[in-house]
């Protein structure tokens, strides 16, 4: 008995689980992970609340966010009428070409990273913009569960009321009817 009793003390005495200790040198422990993920989503979305908070409506900002909308624009039109100049004058579109095969290949690489980062920097910012939005879905699901959850309590209710039977209605009180005639007449 002291053999076993010294083993269970040696793995399991004071307060400690030599056994668990162990494995979670080779495993993470699922538990404390999860509260470490929870801890971590929370300040990711109190950051991105807080980043959000401030409305921007000055004349600045609505001009810059127009101004950020002009380029996309720009480039498809300019596109459309590449292909319609080509059609209505191929010697002008042909000599204009020619001179595009003058610029040198770093200009068409810097070119190639300046509209990669403007359009990175847009899809980021817009990315941000769709999960302010989805947090702020996701934090409405509570509310919406629980009109959900009325709305069929309604309806249950409201079958059983159709499936009784009617209520009968009760006799009338011959001695009542007789004095509300007397009264009356």
């Amino acid at each position: 008995m002291g053999l076993i009793h010294g083993l269970l003390y040696l793995l399991f005495g004071e307060g400690r689980n030599v056994l668990r200790e162990t494995s979670e040198v080779f495993r993470e422990n699922t538990e404390e992970a999860a509260k470490r993920a929870v801890t971590l989503r929370g300040e990711a979305l109190g950051q991105l609340a807080a980043e959000f908070a401030l409305p921007r409506k000055g004349r600045f900002d609505r001009f810059m966010d127009g101004l950020n909308r002009l380029p996309r624009p720009a480039l498809v039109f300019g596109i459309l009428a590449l292909f319609v100049s080509a059609m209505v004058d191929p010697v002008w579109f042909a000599s204009r070409m020619q001179g595009l095969l003058l610029v040198p290949e770093p200009l068409w690489w810097l070119l190639g990273i300046v509209v990669s980062f403007y359009f990175g920097a847009r899809h980021q910012a817009k990315s941000q913009e769709f999960q302010r939005s989805l947090s702020q879905t996701m934090q409405r699901v509570p509310d919406v569960m629980g009109n959900l959850d009325g709305l069929r309590e309604i309806g249950r209710d409201a079958e059983v009321a159709a499936r009784r039977p009617a209520a009968k209605m009760p006799e009338p009180n011959g001695a009542l009817v007789q004095w509300q005639r007397a009264k009356s007449g």
